[in-house]
């Protein structure tokens, strides 16, 4: 069994035509994984549906505690890109109990609801990670596999890389 966490981020926006800005509704992470035919087992529990540039300390250490309390040893989360590699520092220096779980972070540039999102395929790429990686804290996004301290993100390119 795998645990998702739901964090938000531009994975979840949607555009909200009254306003002329992209907000939150709900997560789109069931009708991935069914559009997806993903026949992984998963439990998926949302902790916040907020954009990572406005995710706080206290946001993060809310992630670390539900890894921390995690049954499952495989873990992904979906996360906003801006700063994940933030909130996997967090998680790879905080949790108590994840020197035995595999924890892998995702997330997408362009918004789900947009249909050209490159959410899809991250999310089945941080699936498949997460079954395969040794224990530790990774982020999967471009179709590659990252540690959490050996990654960027290239702004001006809009992919992440290694250091």
């Amino acid at each position: 069994m795998i645990r998702i966490f739901v964090t938000g981020g531009t994975f979840d926006k949607d555009y909200d035509e009254l306003h002329g800005h992209l907000a939150f509704r709900q997560s789109h992470l069931h009708e991935m994984l069914r559009l997806g035919r993903s026949m992984v087992d998963v439990t998926i529990e949302q902790l916040m549906m907020i954009d990572s540039l406005e995710m706080t300390d206290r946001d993060r250490a809310r992630i670390v505690e539900a890894c921390t309390l995690a049954e499952e040893s495989q873990i992904v989360i979906t996360h906003g890109t801006d700063t994940m590699v933030d909130t996997a520092r967090a998680i790879a220096t905080m949790c108590s109990t994840c020197e035995t779980k595999t924890i892998v972070l995702t997330g997408a540039m362009v918004p789900y609801a947009f249909g050209s999102s490159d959410g899809m395929f991250n999310l089945g790429s941080a699936l498949s990670f997460v079954q395969l990686l040794p224990p530790g804290v990774y982020l999967a996004m471009n179709g590659r596999y990252f540690r959490w301290n050996h990654v960027r993100k290239n702004h001006d390119l809009g992919v992440f890389e290694s250091l």
